[in-house]
């Protein structure tokens, strides 16, 4: 049994996790400008992307001063924290945990000293070989259990390289997603790994430049969208402008699943909205599993798109079934196993005057164990609905992720055991359709050979040690 961790959310059922979305990481170069609130907003947009710590660095041109603690952004920082963090080159990150512990020493950004100053770095995805990498490290050589702290430790290494070069030489040698932004007292970098695997982007301000995670992020902070960096890119931001150079050859992979669940609708990747794929997802969903239904309700907000699409394509009425607490979100709060046993009803409800009588098709992103969906097909029978039919917006995730999302072992995958037939018997749903990953690939307008699709079927582009991954690959070595 996992331990409750307060998170009043669909956590409340320990053995329910949802996929954990991979972190958020922003940068911003921009002398003139208030620079800790533009990574403060910056991180906002991105707080979907990791809910357990938030932290800023900032320099003015001498030294480096990191603010980091555990909880929201909003909890994190106020206006007379943001106050003191004044300077002209910031970067931020928004952490959920996939290498090390949900501690204060591992949140983010990491902070180092080289010869020539300062380092401050913060990192979204996954390394494949961080134990390998730690091996070059002394023993006490870093404080922290994760790979962004290994990777800091390493760039900040070689006294004899400038920060730049380091990174030319560390990065071949790294395997694994990386979306890097990391300082120094003057300078702003940015890399992403040879497969692309989480997005990074480049934006313009009047006076400077940023780089994020999402395009959202840049409209947060009214940066105009130049480009993506590319995959084994990495750039040098300076009072010189943008220089890049390529570290590695481009083998795109870039995840199908920020697709399906882990971008924000409003965020453009490939130069096509999240918003218009997962719309056109559920039309094709809508064509791939069509049934008699009088309404097509969303489990908002994650089927929302996909349920607007199922809508258009089958001329069955779309309608609002489920209504979300808004407000449900981290609480320090631990619940009782009375409140536990609520489960789902504590984020969604239902409306009974809209279901009852009807025969429902429920739209959602993905299946993770299956506790969500069974407990919302309970809940609208409950409420009087005559037929539940689920509908699913990805394929059945059969396979952990290794690459920066938290799933669940492929033993409590739900789909890494049991057939459809078996899961919609186990769902208690009339019946249960999944798009096809041919479906899905096809919506995204994205080749399937520059996507990575491991959760779906097990062909990890970056091939896997086992002994090199885990969560706490790091925590035994202390």
């Amino acid at each position: 049994m996992l331990k409750g961790d307060g998170r009043l959310s669909h956590d409340l059922d320990s053995l329910d996790r949802a996929p954990k979305d991979a972190c958020g990481v922003f940068g911003v170069w921009a002398p003139g400008e208030d620079v800790s609130k533009l990574t403060y907003y910056g991180l906002y947009a991105l707080q979907h992307r990791g809910q357990e710590s938030a932290g800023i660095a900032v320099s003015e041109g001498s030294r480096i001063l990191v603010y980091k603690d555990m909880g929201l952004v909003s909890q994190v920082f106020d206006e007379s924290i943001l106050g003191t963090l004044r300077g002209h080159v910031a970067i931020g990150h928004c952490r959920y945990s996939t290498t090390g512990s949900s501690v204060w020493e591992n949140a983010q950004p990491t902070l180092s000293s080289t010869e020539h100053g300062g380092l401050a770095l913060a990192h979204n995805g996954n390394l494949i070989n961080t134990g390998e990498l730690a091996l070059r490290l002394p023993p006490d050589a870093t404080r922290a259990t994760t790979d962004t702290e290994v990777l800091t430790a390493l760039l900040a290494r070689d006294r004899s390289q400038s920060i730049e070069d380091a990174a030319a030489e560390l990065l071949p040698q790294v395997k694994g997603a990386y979306s890097l932004v990391w300082m120094n007292e003057t300078t702003l970098f940015a890399a992403r790994d040879p497969q692309g695997i989480r997005p990074l982007v480049l934006g313009r301000l009047e006076r400077g430049w940023v780089v994020a995670s999402e395009t959202a992020a840049l409209d947060i902070v009214g940066a105009s969208f130049i480009r993506e960096i590319e995959p084994g890119e990495l750039l040098v931001i300076d009072e010189r402008g943008v220089r890049s150079s390529r570290f590695a050859a481009a083998q795109p992979k870039g995840c199908l699943f920020e697709y399906v669940y882990l971008a924000r609708p409003d965020t453009t990747i490939a130069g096509r909205g999240v918003q218009a794929t997962r719309v056109e997802v559920g039309r094709q969903l809508a064509r791939e599993h069509p049934v008699d239904a009088d309404l097509v309700i969303p489990t908002p907000e994650s089927g929302t798109p996909a349920a607007i699409g199922y809508a258009e394509q089958s001329g069955i009425p779309y309608g609002q079934g489920l209504v979300k607490n808004s407000y449900v979100g981290r609480t320090f709060i631990q619940p009782s196993q009375t409140i536990r046993q609520l489960g789902i009803r504590l984020k969604l409800n239902p409306l009974r005057e809209v279901i009852q009588g009807k025969r429902l098709i429920v739209v959602d992103d993905s299946i993770v164990r299956g506790n969500t969906q069974r407990a919302i097909v309970k809940m609208l029978r409950e409420a009087g609905a005559t037929e539940v039919h689920v509908r699913i917006s990805s394929p059945p995730v059969a396979w952990p992720c290794f690459y920066g999302i938290d799933f669940a072992t492929r033993a409590e995958l739900i789909a890494g055991s049991l057939s459809v037939g078996e899961i919609r018997a186990s769902l208690g749903a009339d019946s249960l359709g999944y798009i096809s990953l041919e479906g899905l690939t096809r919506a995204t307008t994205i080749p399937a050979d520059r996507l990575c699709r491991a959760c779906f079927t097990g062909e990890y582009p970056i091939p896997i040690d086992q002994d090199q991954v885990g969560k706490y690959v790091l925590e035994g070595q202390l």
